[in-house]
């Protein structure tokens, strides 16, 4: 019963394994807003992801990159969404757009 628990995810996020297979570590599970799929920057990992893995699969969403160049991804990704809403905070729908891609909503 622990580990159902441990498995689930948040409403409105999805879980993604991250690595490559040369790594060290292996993969890494991360937790991400579902939001986060339609960021331009995503959308680069996602068609790599589609080049090595295919749209199918039986378990989680696997990410070909390592672990160290998500995080750095996740940051930009981060930054240039919490800029945006600085810079466009008279536009309610920016600012709430904007903050649908907060990562820590999903931890």
């Amino acid at each position: 019963m622990q580990d159902e628990k441990k498995m689930k995810v948040k409403k409105g996020c999805v879980a993604v394994q991250v690595g490559l297979e040369a790594e060290d570590g292996g993969f890494q599970r991360f937790v991400i807003p579902i939001s986060c799929l339609y960021h331009h920057l995503f959308k680069q990992l996602l068609d790599k992801a589609y080049e090595v893995y295919g749209y199918h699969s039986n378990g989680p969403l696997m990410l070909p990159c390592s672990v160290d160049d998500f995080l750095h991804l996740r940051w930009r990704i981060e930054r240039e969404t919490s800029s945006n809403s600085h810079h466009h905070q008279h536009s309610n729908h920016q600012c709430q757009r904007s903050s649908s891609f907060s990562f820590s909503s999903c931890s």
